[in-house]
């Protein structure tokens, strides 16, 4: 090779090697409906994530994943299964650690469909390299039937406060987003109004859309900062590729069950919702988010379409979650820089 060739070739490497994308905080395969937390152990973040059995992906440094097994063996619960005839995988995963355990709450239930449950399982540790390692099945949590209730039991997520006790918000499409207190010891209510479909007693609306033709609102996740508790909801259309509609919005209660109030003072039960992540040029369809703390740092994790890449399906991305004056969250970009997962 002469050395003017060489020149070339070496200009090229490099100039190549600085126009590359920076690595981004996204798993790069189809991974919908995300949670996600950071084991006590250290051993890095698991995210669980719909599929048949329950995905886990496990990260340490939030940048390069790994596939870390899955919660059950079959695609669904045996007790599920006959609940649920038809049903195909499990949906929308929620961990939480409370009591010196995991709960993992789930969801199986067909598409578009309203005869669906809320299971729960737990595990002392959420490294499967340990001893203590095992998923217990708990069973259903909840349910919901044509004509038996106005919600539809998927899409649960557990809030624990700082008093120990614990709410179960849940909710898709129908009549919106319900939440009930629940007994943090077993993570199921209290009480049943009908035991045998295991309709939770004395729950309440915490949102729902304005338009009765439009009922598009699932996905409740709530955390609690400054004091001040934040019902996020995805609305739109979750699963139409590059034309998905999907976005995230939120309000803000001085009660784990509200009313949740919006940033221009409208309440969540009532259609409001201060949207805080939508589609942009390349992100499509961005929702169905959870949120974890690190290092007294928030972090959004949702899924959305990458519109350059849309037959890899919904990508699990992780962005920062920042507050304004007013103390509202807004998010960041997605993560390009690797953040270390130490304890």
């Amino acid at each position: 090779m002469t050395s003017k060739k060489l020149f070339i070739f070496v200009f090229l490497l490099i100039t190549s090697a600085f126009s590359q994308e920076p690595k981004l905080s996204l798993i790069p395969f189809d991974t919908p409906d995300p949670t996600a937390l950071i084991a006590d152990d250290g051993s890095g973040i698991y995210v669980f994530t719909t599929a048949a059995g329950i995905r886990i992906t496990r990260s340490k440094n939030l940048i390069d994943w790994e596939h870390a097994g899955q919660v059950f063996d079959t695609k669904v619960p045996q007790w599920a299964a006959e609940v649920v005839p038809g049903a195909k995988g499990i949906w929308a995963p929620d961990i939480v650690r409370v009591n010196g355990l995991y709960y993992l709450y789930y969801s199986v239930s067909t598409f578009g469909g309203q005869h669906s449950v809320i299971g729960l399982a737990v595990n002392k540790t959420l490294n499967p390299k340990s001893a203590a390692y095992k998923w217990e099945d708990r069973g259903i949590v909840l349910g919901s039937a044509p004509g038996k209730t106005d919600y539809n039991a998927i899409d649960s997520a557990l809030f624990v406060d700082d008093d120990g006790k614990a709410y179960l918000f849940w909710g898709s499409y129908w009549s919106g987003i319900k939440a009930v207190e629940v007994d943090s010891k077993t993570g199921k209510p209290f009480k049943y109004s009908d035991q045998a479909l295991k309709i939770p007693a004395d729950y309440i609306s915490a949102a729902t859309r304005k338009r009765s033709d439009d009922t598009s609102i699932e996905a409740p996740f709530v955390i609690k900062h400054d004091g001040n508790y934040y019902l996020f909801t995805s609305r739109g259309s979750c699963c139409d590729g590059v034309n998905s509609t999907y976005h995230i919005t939120v309000g803000r209660s001085k009660t784990p069950l509200g009313e949740y109030i919006d940033k221009e003072g409208k309440s969540m039960s009532k259609g409001g919702g201060t949207t805080i992540l939508t589609s942009n040029e390349r992100w499509k369809g961005t929702g169905h988010n959870g949120i974890f703390k690190y290092k007294n740092k928030d972090y959004i994790i949702l899924a959305a379409y990458d519109k350059t890449q849309p037959e890899k399906g919904r990508l699990t991305q992780i962005r920062e979650l920042n507050w304004d004056k007013e103390n509202f969250p807004i998010t960041g970009e997605v993560i390009n820089t690797p953040i270390e997962i130490t304890e």
